[in-house]
């Protein structure tokens, strides 16, 4: 009896530890999923894609949650209200595919961890398209991340 209670504890040991151990991976891939959907987008005219990025953790707000970042940076010579009007007729609900100008290499949108672009940030034709992501799955709960 000693042998199989030793068992049954080791293996949902096991399972617990695995469970930790893959959900920030899994967190990830749905930040990362969240910043590719916006890849698959196609550029407006007269606009260069420079890079994209994401993260998941609490990024913004109070309390307890994971969230999932992803974002693309633009150079585009059309102005702010064309570049809204164009992602506007991709986006599904308000959360996506939200565009605002980029001043500097610092992602203003993120609170409670630095997110930054790589790319220097010279003149005002710069911007962010961004989305928030969702994650269906019990990972969000074992990350500690979002607590």
């Amino acid at each position: 009896m000693k042998k199989v209670l030793v068992i049954v504890v080791l293996t949902m040991a096991v399972i617990f530890s695995s469970v930790l151990i893959a959900a920030p991976i899994i967190n990830d891939s749905i930040a990362k999923k969240t910043a590719n959907e916006l890849l698959d987008l196609p550029l407006p005219n007269s606009t260069e894609f420079i890079e994209s990025i994401y993260k998941s953790g609490k990024l913004v707000g109070n309390g307890n949650g994971m969230q999932y970042f992803g974002a693309i940076l633009i150079k585009s010579e059309l102005s702010l209200y064309e570049l809204k009007e164009y992602y506007l007729e991709f986006a599904y609900s308000e959360w996506k595919f939200i565009v605002e100008n980029q001043i500097n290499t610092d992602i203003r949108t993120i609170e409670h961890a630095k997110l930054t672009f790589k790319t220097d940030i010279d003149g005002s034709n710069y911007y962010i398209v961004y989305s928030w992501g969702n994650n269906n799955t019990i990972f969000h709960e074992f990350d500690i991340r979002g607590h």
